[in-house]
């Protein structure tokens, strides 16, 4: 296991991330891209802490337990600067208007420190698989080629897998990755307020489950 410095939150601080393996697939795993959303910072710490004492896997795995530290020390979905760092990204459908304020783009595409970091990582590692940790209605969000390793996570949780989750995200992380650029991404919406020893006892094996789909493939 490798620790390393992903980059910068708008305010300056810090994202971490661990890297584990060095042959295989290229995995990404993203927690606290919404600073509210603390079910998937308790899955993301939880793999952290397991992969720390075990990574059996053949996969070269890069963990990014908390990408929007800003906002997960404030509690607010945004970063520091008041931008939804999963409308940020350069899409191309992205756009500036926007129907709530909670959905807040940015002035202009990938304005974000944060999303300059993940963007820059991107382009240098291109992973084979991108999971992304969220809370909200349970909902397995594909984009890309990526049903095998949804379908390994709803065996154990029984969650819905839907190419769309029902409403426009320009410059999320689906469309920039799974759609525009070949690195297809799961977008994990585990249920909102679960008690957090059912997100480690039930998600946590699930995206382990969904690591072996991705680990046996042939790229």
């Amino acid at each position: 296991m490798k620790s390393f410095k992903f980059g910068n939150t708008s305010q300056g601080l810090p994202i971490m991330a661990d890297k584990y393996g060095s042959k295989g697939p290229k995995v990404l795993i993203l927690g606290g891209v919404h600073g509210d959303e603390w079910e998937g910072v308790v899955a993301a710490k939880a793999l952290q802490n397991r992969f720390v004492e075990s990574f059996t896997f053949k996969l070269q795995l890069t963990l990014v337990p908390i990408f929007n530290l800003d906002g997960v020390l404030r509690g607010k979905r945004k970063n520091a600067n008041g931008v939804d760092l999963n409308r940020n990204l350069p899409t191309n459908d992205w756009t500036s208007e926007v129907a709530e304020e909670k959905y807040f783009p940015g002035r202009q595409a990938n304005s974000e420190e944060e999303n300059k970091s993940l963007v820059n990582w991107l382009s240098i590692n291109r992973p084979h698989l991108v999971i992304s940790l969220h809370s909200w209605h349970p909902m397995l969000n594909i984009n890309g080629r990526c049903e095998e390793e949804a379908k390994a996570i709803a065996r154990l949780t029984h969650y819905e897998i839907k190419e769309s989750i029902g409403y426009p995200t320009p410059g999320c992380l689906g469309t920039y990755c799974g759609l525009e650029r070949d690195m297809p991404t799961i977008t994990y919406e585990i249920q909102r307020n679960l008690d957090p020893k059912e997100i480690i006892g039930k998600h946590v094996p699930a995206i382990l489950e969904a690591l072996k789909v991705t680990e046996n493939k042939n790229y």
